[in-house]
């Protein structure tokens, strides 16, 4: 089983724990009226996708998601909300990126040797190896969803994901970050069996690189995730963006970077194996299905609680009712394949067996009851 693809669909459809992962894709759409632009075919743009480069730039990307994820007390990073980062980048590996919330901000900053991570709120800094950090996810705080800084690489990977078992087409033009663009459109094929209606791109009509990323569902006009970019500066950056000097009174920590031990290998390898995860169907309606060992998700829950204070609860330390808490997020389903959690949004679901099997996808219930009827 290849254990990089089973990664990618898991946080493709991104619901239960996941859910943040399709969350943070966010961006508004452009003013004014379309330009006029030379007509293009789906394909060329779709190829111009695949081979998109990074290039320098600087610029602001909105944030923005609205998955219908019931609110849940204590477990704010599954909300619907709207966010924003500002991100910069020489094209060859320097890059900043910052974070703003209320009253802090969290700035990362990779100068071409050293890596920096800062968090006003408590002044610290992290320093990283060049590179450790390839594709920054930064927190607003800890209990907030991780943003993706690369609108061209999330649309990239989607987009390769899924034009084989889609209808192709261009659908207009749009105005987006100030920048005349191309709307390339991946629409389900009619076998395909999948809650989305359709995935967006905005493809810059001059560099031919993904502006804006939008994922529509079924019966809805409005997006339901996004990502891209509301301002865009392209061209060399101001080379102090990509330098860093803790500020007076930080404390700088470098975590001793080690590879797992032998120990720890066989773990991992023994939860992976125990949990068996597969891929059933292909395209738009892949469902990623494992059964999960025992005692799984309450570890992972107590995890996520250690150190918080769950509003829920009441009290810092206490156990987490990850039962209540599954109750909160879905509701109770029965069937031929046995009994447990349904749990939907508008990009996906999930059902949880009592039993520790679990299928999840950008799919409808009776797909999931299918591919988990299969998990051994």
């Amino acid at each position: 089983m290849n254990r990089r693809r089973v990664t990618v669909v898991a946080a493709a459809v991104g619901v239960v724990a996941g859910v943040a992962g399709l969350g943070v894709l966010a961006m508004p759409a452009g003013a004014g009226p379309a330009p006029e632009l030379p007509a293009v075919e789906a394909e060329a743009l779709v190829e111009s996708v695949l081979s998109a480069k990074p290039a320098a730039f600087g610029g602001a990307v909105s944030v923005s998601n609205d998955l219908g994820v019931p609110g849940i007390s204590g477990l704010p990073q599954l909300s619907d909300g709207d966010s924003e980062l500002r991100v910069w980048t020489d094209g060859a590996g320097r890059v900043r990126v910052q974070l703003p919330a209320a009253d802090s901000e969290r700035t990362f900053v990779d100068d071409g040797q050293t890596g920096w991570l800062w968090d006003s709120a408590d002044q610290q800094v992290t320093k990283l190896a060049h590179g450790e950090l390839e594709e920054p996810r930064l927190q607003l705080d800890p209990n907030a969803p991780q943003v993706p800084a690369d609108p061209v690489a999330v649309a990239r990977e989607a987009v390769a994901k899924i034009k084989e078992f889609s209808d192709v087409s261009v659908d207009g033009t749009a105005r987006v970050a100030d920048r005349p663009a191309y709307e390339l459109v991946l629409t389900p094929k009619p076998t395909e069996r999948t809650v989305l209606r359709e995935v967006r791109v905005a493809v810059d009509s001059e560099l031919r690189i993904p502006l804006r990323f939008e994922v529509l569902t079924n019966g809805t006009a409005a997006p339901a995730v996004q990502i891209g970019f509301s301002e865009l500066n392209v061209g060399p950056q101001d080379a102090a963006l990509f330098s860093f000097t803790p500020p007076p009174g930080a404390k700088v920590s470098e975590p001793e970077l080690r590879g797992p031990t032998a120990e720890e290998k066989a773990l991992a390898e023994g939860a992976f194996a125990e949990a068996n995860p597969q891929i059933v169907g292909e395209g738009w309606d892949q469902v990623l299905v494992a059964r999960m060992p025992a005692d799984a998700l309450k570890n992972l829950a107590q995890k996520q609680g250690e150190g918080r204070e769950w509003e829920h609860e009441g009290r810092p330390g206490q156990d987490v009712d990850v039962e209540g808490l599954l109750k909160q997020l879905g509701k109770q389903v029965s069937g031929p394949w046995g009994s447990g959690t349904l749990i939907t949004t508008r990009v996906g679901a999930a059902l949880i067996a009592d039993d520790g099997r679990v299928a999840a996808g950008a799919v409808p219930e009776q797909v999931l009851v299918e591919a988990i009827g299969q998990v051994k």
